[in-house]
C-alpha cells in the first residue's frame, strides 16, 4: 500500500461520515505492513500491559519492539485530554508512535524524536491550527 491509497482509504472512509477512530485501523495496520521490514508483526488490539492498552503493538517475534496509540483521524494529538494515557505510556514504553492517522509523532526512551513526516495537506502552523 503507498501513502497516497492510505490517505485516499481514510479519506473514503471519512467522507462516508459514519466512521470512528476504530474504523481507520485496518488501514494503518495495512499501511504499516507495506512499509515496515520483513519480519516484524503489527497486532492491533493486542493483550493489555502494565501501562494499559496501546492500540498496536509492533514485535519482532515474541519480542515487543515499539507501540502505537493511535486516536481519532485528525484528533489534535495534544488535547489535554490525552495528556495522562499519553505520558503513561511515555513513561512506560520505550518506543512509542502516537497518531491520529494522518500526524505521527515519535517518541524513544521518553524523549520526543520528531514528529514523522505526514501529508502536505495536513500540517500544523505554528499556531497549532489546522492548515493547508
Amino acid at each position: 500500500m503507498t501513502i497516497n491509497d492510505y490517505l485516499s482509504k481514510l479519506n473514503t472512509r471519512y467522507k462516508a461520515g459514519i466512521s470512528t477512530e476504530h474504523s481507520y485501523r485496518g488501514d494503518l495496520q495495512n499501511l504499516l505492513e507495506s512499509l515496515l521490514p520483513e519480519g516484524l508483526l503489527i497486532t492491533n488490539e493486542p493483550t493489555r500491559i502494565s501501562c494499559g492498552a496501546p492500540d498496536y503493538i509492533v514485535s519482532k517475534g515474541s519480542i515487543p519492539v515499539g507501540y502505537i496509540e493511535a486516536k481519532d483521524l485528525g484528533a489534535d494529538l495534544t488535547h489535554k485530554g490525552f495528556t495522562e494515557q499519553f505520558e503513561r505510556y511515555k513513561e512506560s514504553l520505550s518506543n512509542l508512535v502516537l497518531t491520529n492517522y494522518v500526524e505521527f509523532i515519535f517518541i524513544k526512551n521518553v524523549k520526543r524524536v520528531a514528529p514523522l513526516p505526514s501529508h502536505p495537506f495536513y500540517k500544523r502552523s505554528q499556531t497549532g491550527r489546522k492548515g493547508v
